[in-house]
């Protein structure tokens, strides 16, 4: 397995989780970044991006100002923080590389399995 994610669980609504993904093989530090989730019954959508070095980061509107994506490189791991859950938050989360930032989500683009986050009270 390439890419491992972890960290998902049931929390309540205004509750906090940070989902870790594992990479292995090449080195994450020549990858692109980036979580996606899928709901019950709905596309898969992009959530935030981290880029090579860490120094650019992408969100989407839903979740900006309360999730933050960060990577350390060393350990070869990318982390999404989700602060003040809502329960439309719920998904199945995956992480996603890419060797381009832009690019991330599209056919170049590696998956690993999924990890459920549950927003419910």
């Amino acid at each position: 397995v390439q890419l491992q994610a972890s960290g998902g669980g049931l929390v309540q609504p205004g509750g906090s989780l940070r989902l870790s993904c594992a990479t292995s093989g090449r080195a994450m530090s020549t990858y692109a970044m980036g979580w996606f989730r899928q709901a019950p019954g709905k596309e898969r959508e992009f959530v935030a991006r981290i880029n090579r070095s860490g120094g650019n980061t992408d969100y989407a509107d839903s979740v900006k100002g309360r999730f933050t994506i960060s990577r350390d490189n060393a350990k070869n791991t990318v982390y999404l923080q989700m602060n003040s859950l809502k329960p439309e938050d719920t998904a199945v989360y995956f992480c996603a590389r890419d060797p381009y930032f832009t690019s991330l989500g599209g056919p170049l683009s590696s998956w690993g399995q999924g990890t459920q986050v549950t927003v419910s009270s």
